[in-house]
């Protein structure tokens, strides 16, 4: 096994994520079989209880792990399918050991950081790293591992520990370090002093970097490079520039460019794995299609606007598999993604009062949009302002994706508007209505919050008569789909009957018919709401359906969307 660390100081936020998968995709690109791990410092045994504006959108898995959005990058770069062990926390390493010392596992010693919880995070990595995530079903020739925060965290001290001991188990040529700095601009000129301060720090804290990979604003200077290269006391070609680009799809390119892969392949003696020719041509095939779509869009010109209506538009990365998605659509149409962030409390009434400008300047945005999308998420703030974006979307005709809330959202205002339900309202937000739309799933555990919702992939069985629906024609002639679910509330079972009576039309359940997955208007032009998170699943080079129908229904590409995919 070779092993591939990704870690970063000065600042947190600095890339570390997209650098490690895209250092991951070229490995993948030459044929190699590619996995990935991400070590995430804090106490939380995972990412499900976090707030989104605390730490971004939580991410789930096939199996129903909540971990954190870095994972969704290495599925979304090399078209993996990783686990919930594939995410390491602090929580879960400590929780492990001391069920181990409960049972008495280590016969009587005392228990300690240093070998217990070290020891315990090698043999995580080291058996984590085995296990098969793509279709080939081979064990990965390389493992990434990306180690979150920042060198000199108090937290990531054991970690830093365990992987220096992992260097030695792994041995010469199976292990390499890419360490990600951020070099600032001052005054227009290139600082290294943050640089050399933090390569200082993780070498006494027991790694050495034998890649810097430098972070900057701006292309890095020559005489950047040379100075870091000196100070740091490393050859020129160890150093890897990697300044702002016009889209995150570019960095691969750009890492390309300066032959990251023969730098990686001399420390990793990548030449002694053998590798069959048909992985190698599936591999470059790969490479020139991402390459291919990644130029094109600085070619396009023909800009589509959707509105996120959202609760959490305060902080982007809340949303980031949604705007992905949106990305891969854009790309498969060949457009430019003009993505409008909405707060959707700026929608409502009180903002009027409070704030005329917010709340004119988001119905500006509504009413001018392609289309409209509303996200996931909990909680009542917000979620009036989400129906009257819905109610406009569906009586304008202007295409509309509901998504998890978002869908039961549609379904709150079809109850409210057409099938005329007497104080239609959801268990969740409306917990005093005389008519609940929207229930608490019967297995919830409601005294708890982390790990009780219905998680990961379920399949979704499409309904007979159902051949008019547009999201259906997308996906081919497949009666059932399987996609990955977050939620603890569901459409009322009760109220079916009633609801499609009135028009709406339940276009999708699951196995058993009694949950509601997908629903749809039949006269409109895009009117679709999931109660799967179908961004999970969307992948640079294989775009989400449900994404890439709304997309193309906005750019007025529908038709010859759908009948590429039933070609190929």
């Amino acid at each position: 096994m070779k092993f591939v660390l990704v870690s970063g100081g000065v600042i947190s936020g600095v890339g570390k994520g997209i650098i490690a998968s895209s250092t991951g995709l070229l490995l993948k690109a030459k044929g190699l079989t590619v996995t990935s791990i991400k070590i995430d410092p804090y106490i939380n045994l995972d990412a499900g209880t976090m707030a989104p504006t605390e730490h971004g959108e939580v991410y789930v898995t096939d199996d129903g792990g909540e971990m954190d959005l870095d994972l969704g990058n290495y599925e979304r770069y090399l078209l993996t399918t990783l686990t919930r062990d594939h995410n390491i926390t602090t929580g879960k390493i400590y929780q492990q050991v001391i069920e181990r010392e409960r049972r008495g596992d280590y016969l009587g010693k005392t228990v300690q950081v240093v070998p217990h919880v070290t020891n315990a995070i090698q043999d995580w990595i080291e058996r984590v790293a085995k296990i098969p995530v793509d279709e080939s079903g081979l064990e990965p020739d390389v493992c990434v591992i990306e180690l979150g925060g920042t060198v000199g965290d108090i937290e990531s001290a054991p970690f830093i520990h365990a992987i220096s001991q992992l260097q030695r188990r792994a041995g010469k040529g199976n292990f390499v370090q890419i360490f990600v700095s951020y070099i600032p601009v001052v005054q227009g000129e290139q600082k290294t002093k943050p640089t050399q301060r933090a390569v200082s720090d993780i070498r006494s804290a027991g790694l050495t970097p034998d890649l810097i990979a430098c972070r900057c604003d701006q292309p890095v200077n020559v005489g950047t490079i040379q100075k870091v290269a000196n100070m740091c006391q490393v050859e020129q070609k160890q150093i890897v520039a990697v300044h702002n680009v016009s889209t995150t799809y570019h960095v691969p390119l750009l890492l390309d460019k300066q032959k990251l892969l023969d730098t990686l392949g001399d420390f990793l003696d990548l030449k002694s794995i053998e590798i069959p020719a048909e992985r190698i041509e599936r591999g470059g095939f790969m490479w020139k299609e991402w390459c291919e779509l990644a130029r094109a869009q600085d070619h396009t010109h023909d800009t589509v606007s959707i509105a996120l209506v959202g609760k959490y538009t305060s902080l982007e990365d809340a949303y980031i598999s949604v705007k992905k998605a949106l990305e891969h659509s854009a790309m498969y149409c060949r457009k430019k993604l003009e993505l409008i962030w909405v707060d959707s409390s700026h929608l409502e009434d009180e903002t009027l009062a409070e704030s005329p400008a917010e709340f004119h300047k988001a119905w500006h945005a509504v009413c001018t949009a392609n289309a409209i999308l509303v996200p996931g998420g909990f909680g009542h703030r917000g979620t009036s302002g989400m129906v009257k974006a819905i109610n406009w979307a569906r009586t304008k005709n202007v295409p509309f994706l509901g998504i998890c809330l978002g869908m039961q959202l549609a379904v709150i205002e079809y109850a409210q508007n057409e099938a005329k339900v007497e104080d239609a309202g959801s268990e969740e937000l409306q917990p005093q209505a005389k008519n609940h739309v929207i229930v608490y799933m019967p297995e919830v555990d409601k005294t708890k919050l982390g790990g009780t919702m219905r998680l990961g992939k379920h399949p979704c069985i499409f309904q007979e008569g159902t051949e008019w629906s547009k999201l259906r024609a997308l996906y081919g002639s497949a009666p059932q789909i399987e996609e990955r679910h977050r939620h603890r509330y569901e459409v009322n079972p009760e109220m079916v009957d009633r609801l499609e009576e009135a028009g709406l039309t339940f276009v999708g359940k699951d196995v058993k018919g009694e949950r509601m997955e997908i629903i749809e208007l039949a006269n409109h032009p895009w009117f679709v709401g999931v109660q799967f998170h179908p961004e999970y699943l969307s992948r640079v080079l294989s775009p989400s359906k449900c994404f890439l129908g709304f997309f193309a229904a906005a750019a007025g590409c529908l038709d010859e969307v759908t009948k590429s995919l039933n070609k190929a």
